[in-house]
């Protein structure tokens, strides 16, 4: 009998083996030798996006075919848009002022965890911005989406042979269990992780590194200002976006009482479906598995179908199934994340108590996420910026559109950092520079004559020296030279001789010299 946890726990180890043996290579390569393979990876999976979208909803039953190709284009063509300048290799910047040159170091390897909602998505994006910063990258897949997540590997790794690079960098688990997950993530240099909380908390108990993002309880606040027919069109198209499967949709609508009636025709008018009743029972059965937890039947689907799983008739073309709900918490499913076409309603009597609201309903599970405002009230705005735990908020526009960087100038990404509020190690839209160590060079800012403390050379000495605030500082003249040297020679030991480059006019060092011996010294090391 094979075991099936020993076999993936192997296969991790075995990938991560090859990607160690990979990754320093590829991390020798110049940034322009890079930027060519992130740019042939994204073509390649950019020319598979329909084919790939297809793949996963057939595998997952989650989502629209037609939104996961733009989610897999977004991944692909502008992120690859968004980082060709960017900054990864070698010495990043050099600062003559304080003397400093930041370099590059990428971290190694990194696990890459995949959830079933955004499979194809996650990988592409996860993969660019992993290569870009000269990492390699390691998946381990969900286990009701490892074809299409393999697939989208396949066509990665193609594009890494014809540039004629390791296809290791980027590789997947074919098996995976929860030992293996467990394994590659304690071996791994770091961790990606989106997924469920549960995965995300693994992957920071793990003992390693970890970028996770946290859950999306994301309300929508529409205020007395807004444009309610845009809002509600914004809305919509947000939470029906690939059936709501982004963390960063909409999970409840809270409007000002003024307007609220506004807001129930807008919402009736483009496809929203208040349930009542006994309809709004039987949707809230099958709402949640018996630990609180979503029902995978109806994660992803649209209103059409919940409704069929719950077995009541809803009008043709109903988009939504929306609730007025009256409180916050576990007993109140609809103030919970529902990645799926369902949504809360809540009535408020101004900004102040929306504000209350609001915050509620993100410390029930989503927060340091994000909000969505539709308002043209910049003081309300504002005050909502100013107050508000989330770590996104996302202003007369889609949620789900904007915290993704569609429709806004976030940087795209889906891994969406909750902040430490939110349990998470950043608040970013990670990008490759969260992947990425900073190694900096730090020349001594002092003369060699008060070097560590020692007495300052007077105007007068005979390294000319000034100890006169402002005067230009040469430093003390070589070997020989030193006995004459203010009185001093006994402190200008090996560690102090002018060993660093000539003074560029006025006394600084030239930065351009000083990065050129780095970049030299760097190149024999590797």
């Amino acid at each position: 009998m094979v075991d099936k946890d020993l076999l993936s726990i192997q296969e991790a180890r075995a990938l991560v083996r090859a990607a160690r043996k990979a990754q320093p290579e590829f991390a020798r390569l110049s940034q322009e030798r890079v930027d060519r393979v992130v740019c042939a990876v994204a073509e390649a999976a950019a020319s598979q996006a329909e084919s790939l979208a297809r793949m996963a909803v057939d595998e997952t039953g989650f989502g629209k075919p037609e939104d996961k190709k733009i989610k897999n284009l977004l991944a692909s063509e502008k992120v690859c848009a968004r980082i060709k300048d960017m900054k990864t290799v070698g010495v990043l910047h050099a600062d003559a002022a304080s003397k400093i040159v930041e370099i590059a170091v990428p971290v190694g390897v990194i696990a890459g965890i995949v959830p079933s909602t955004n499979p194809t998505s996650t990988v592409i994006y996860k993969s660019l911005i992993a290569l870009k910063s000269g990492n390699a990258i390691v998946f381990t897949p969900h286990p009701s989406a490892k074809k299409c997540i393999a697939r989208t590997v396949e066509i990665i790794q193609g594009a890494l042979r014809a540039c004629d690079v390791a296809p290791d960098l980027v590789s997947s688990i074919s098996l995976p269990t929860i030992e293996g997950t467990n394994e590659l993530m304690k071996i791994a240099d770091l961790i990606l992780a989106t997924g469920g909380p549960g995965m995300v908390k693994a992957a920071y108990s793990s003992g390693t590194p970890a970028l996770g993002v946290g859950a999306g309880n994301v309300p929508a606040y529409i205020e007395r200002s807004a444009d309610v027919k845009d809002a509600v069109a914004k809305i919509m198209s947000s939470k029906t976006f690939d059936n709501g499967t982004i963390c960063a949709s909409e999970q409840s609508i809270v409007t000002d009482a003024c307007i609220a009636d506004q807001v129930r025709a807008a919402l009736q008018e483009q496809g929203g479906y208040f349930l009542t009743g006994e309809a709004l029972t039987k949707v809230k059965t099958v709402m949640e598995r018996g630990n609180g937890s979503m029902n995978p039947a109806i994660v992803g689907r649209d209103a059409v179908t919940i409704a069929g799983v719950a077995g009541i008739e809803v009008p043709p073309g109903t988009r939504l199934l929306i609730s007025d709900e009256k409180g916050i918490g576990p007993k109140y499913p609809f103030s919970k994340e529902k990645l799926t076409a369902l949504l809360g309603f809540y009535v408020v009597e101004d900004w102040r108590e929306a504000c209350e609201v609001c915050t509620a309903l993100l410390h029930n599970g989503g927060v340091g996420h994000s909000l969505s405002i539709h308002s043209r009230d910049e003081d309300v705005i504002r005050e909502f910026g100013l107050r508000k735990p989330v770590s996104r908020m996302l202003v007369n526009t889609p949620s789900t559109q904007g915290a993704v960087g569609i429709s806004t100038g976030l940087f795209p990404s889906f891994t969406l950092g909750c902040g430490a509020v939110g349990g998470s190690a950043t608040s970013d839209n990670v990008t490759p520079l969260n992947l990425i160590n900073v190694r900096r060079v730090a020349y001594d800012l002092h003369t060699p004559c008060d070097f560590r403390g020692q007495p300052a050379c007077t105007a007068s000495s005979a390294c000319g020296v000034s100890s006169v605030p402002g005067a230009a500082a040469r430093p003390c003249p070589p070997s020989a030279a030193l006995s004459n040297c203010c009185g001093h020679a006994a402190n200008h030991d090996a560690v102090v001789a002018p060993q660093t480059p000539a003074p560029a006019p006025g006394g600084n060092l030239d930065i351009n010299a000083i990065t050129e011996l780095i970049v030299a010294e760097l190149k024999k090391a590797l």
